[in-house]
């Protein structure tokens, strides 16, 4: 049986505020690349993005990032939009869920290739369960939960939900 822990009312409310946060750690910049991990964490930049887009003139640009999340290391990272497109701008990194971490690292590794101005990281739940050395800068909820339970984001028209299972 799954636990309801975010209402939609609750995310958008999260996601609104995130969006804040990223614009006034980006308040200066002309363009901000909003870098969404494909699956969930892609649903949840394109919210942030469309809120962004509301309350700022800079140009937002959304990239999809692409990755065998099971082995990151060997499918590699790629991304939608080319790599001259995010050099020297402002980059935020978005998923649903931080759980190990593994899956936020092999996306940072990958953008730390290329020069940036600033990388910064977004998610709406953070597990506090991390392997690697990285954290969310903006997170909608932290949450301490048993390696056993499973954190399900499910974006759907009117009735986005958390819910632990």
């Amino acid at each position: 049986m799954a636990n309801r822990i975010l209402t939609h009312q609750q995310i958008q409310h999260k996601i609104r505020r995130i969006a804040y946060q990223i614009y006034e750690t980006n308040v200066e910049e002309k363009q901000l690349v909003i870098a969404g991990i494909e699956g969930g964490g892609l649903s949840f930049a394109r919210k942030i993005s469309n809120v962004l887009k509301k309350i700022t003139t800079a140009e937002i640009v959304l990239c999809k990032v692409m990755m065998d999340k099971s082995d990151p290391l060997k499918s590699g990272v790629s991304t939608s939009i080319p790599e001259a497109s995010y050099a020297n701008r402002s980059v935020v990194l978005v998923d649903d869920v931080l759980n190990s971490g593994t899956t936020l690292i092999y996306g940072v590794h990958h953008f730390l290739r290329t020069p940036l101005k600033q990388l910064k990281t977004a998610v709406l739940v953070n597990r506090n369960h991390k392997k690697y050395p990285v954290k969310a800068d903006f997170k909608g909820i932290s949450l301490s939960t048993s390696l056993q339970e499973h954190i399900n984001v499910e974006f759907k028209a009117k009735n986005d939900g958390v819910y632990l299972d």
